[in-house]
């Protein structure tokens, strides 16, 4: 029974929708069943669905349809693939949805410098397919198949982070249309800039608060000589993350290092019919030339070992590689197999390494008391993890028990100098912490930005940062 905190509607005027129909025809969209995919995604909330939604094919139509939407005040809302966690895309002040689907075309390679230009419904998974044959690739990958634009606007990260970055560090330039339908480039493909206000690093993570998002341009990668993975279990989870932290501190250059608790792995053997050994353990991946991977994996090895760890499990081979990784990404929905019915209530949190265990662990001891099954997983080479709570969709008092759980997870982190969330981003679920994170200063800085960029609240309102103080 989770609740959400629904807006005052802003009706679609009757000229706002003559103008939509005259401009898109049988692309602008207001049956039930379209509008409720629309209003749903990955996160506890109930269904939300927007007026209607609109399919632009270019980047004119995205222009036209912003013009009409600040015209008349209509809160547009950008919509990938509705993968996100905590409430992105629900259009809480009603208005339409924007969907990129039809705006999936990789529009320039250039593999000399490194860089690949999409538009914003482009795939991960399609962007990797494109460019496969250059002998490069794009590191970031979520758990879900992600498009560009979504991972853009959620500043998302993903296993690879720990040695390739964020969405931060690897969008290099977008085209952004602002309020007023004028079409801006925030930076050129330069490897480097010293001229004028960072406009790519504010749109990245900006949900959707700031503007449209239309092309964005990406850093790739030469595919490494040699990948191979391993896994390690460990006899407590105290000491797995405790690995973590030696290995990170060694400088050893390990391209992923991902962990999971005994109920994700157990979630993770029914769901992707493995047979992994059901205690905490890390899965790991190296990178680099033949001899760099050996005397990696035998720096960890030896981190491990001291820690506890038992004999190592490699998967050299491709096929084997990918089957672990796929089961890694779908612990989400392994996790919602551990309790039929239920609604998955995720969070993260990211820490400095070197509180890692002890935040950890506190989250876990405080999770055995609850009544609802939860699984912990975690990008924990940079010192993010996710908790994902199985709650009866049904009952108040579980929904309040996780909210509980969740506040005091925040605090927690934030406390140890930590942030309310490595990569799910705020969208609803998370804004009652940035004040407690960043201060009321720093916050009204933010709304300021919000209101000049976009006066008439029309981009992805009631998200971020809340429109009055």
């Amino acid at each position: 029974m989770t609740v959400l905190d629904q807006k005052a509607i802003r009706s679609l005027p009757e000229a706002a929708i003559a103008a939509f129909r005259d401009r898109f025809g049988d692309r602008f969209i207001t049956s039930m069943a379209v509008r409720e995919h629309h209003g749903t995604d990955e996160s506890p909330y109930p269904v939300c669905p927007p007026e209607a939604v609109i399919f632009p094919r270019d980047t004119d139509e995205v222009v036209d349809a912003v013009k009409i939407c600040n015209q008349y005040k209509v809160p547009v809302v950008p919509f990938g693939i509705g993968s996100s966690l905590e409430g992105h895309v629900l259009p809480i002040e009603g208005g339409i949805t924007l969907d990129f689907t039809e705006m999936n075309k990789v529009l320039a390679i250039n593999a000399e410098d490194f860089t690949v230009t999409v538009q914003p419904g482009v795939i991960r998974t399609q962007l990797n397919d494109e460019i496969r044959h250059t002998g490069l690739f794009f590191p970031i990958d979520p758990g879900a198949h992600a498009s560009i634009g979504g991972m853009t606007s959620t500043r998302a990260s993903g296993t690879n982070a720990v040695r390739y970055g964020t969405m931060r560090e690897n969008v290099v330039s977008m085209k952004v249309v602002t309020a007023e339908g004028k079409v801006i480039r925030t930076s050129s493909r330069a490897r480097k800039s010293s001229s004028g206000y960072d406009l790519t690093r504010l749109f990245v993570g900006s949900e959707g608060t700031l503007g449209i998002i239309v092309e964005v341009t990406v850093r790739v990668y030469p595919q490494p000589e040699a990948v191979t993975a391993a896994i390690c279990n460990f006899p407590t989870l105290e000491s797995a993350v405790q690995s973590v932290i030696e290995i990170m501190q060694s400088g050893v250059a390990i391209a992923r290092v991902e962990f999971m608790d005994t109920r994700a792995v157990r979630a993770v053997n029914a769901y992707s019919k493995l047979t992994l050994k059901e205690t905490p353990l890390l899965l790991f991946e190296f990178h680099g030339s033949e001899t760099g991977v050996r005397e990696q994996a035998e720096i960890v090895q030896e981190i491990a070992k001291d820690n506890g760890g038992m004999d190592f499990e490699w998967a050299d081979k491709p096929e084997d590689r990918k089957r672990l990784w796929t089961a890694r990404h779908n612990s989400h929905y392994s996790g919602l197999q551990l309790r039929p019915g239920s609604r998955s209530v995720a969070t993260d949190v990211c820490v400095p390494i070197s509180r890692l265990a002890e935040c950890v662990s506190e989250t876990a001891q405080e999770l055995e008391s609850m009544p609802f099954p939860y699984t912990i997983v975690g990008h924990v080479g940079d010192g993010n993890f996710h908790v994902q709570m199985l709650i009866d969709p049904d009952s108040r008092e579980e929904w309040d028990m996780s909210e509980n759980i969740n506040r005091r997870l925040v605090s927690r982190a934030i406390r140890m100098d930590g942030t309310c969330s490595g990569e799910h981003g705020v969208g609803i679920h998370k804004m009652e912490f940035l004040k407690e994170e960043h201060g009321e200063d720093a916050l009204q800085l933010m709304r300021l930005i919000k209101h000049a960029y976009d006066p008439n609240n029309i981009f992805n309102p009631g998200k971020l940062v809340s429109w009055d103080a």
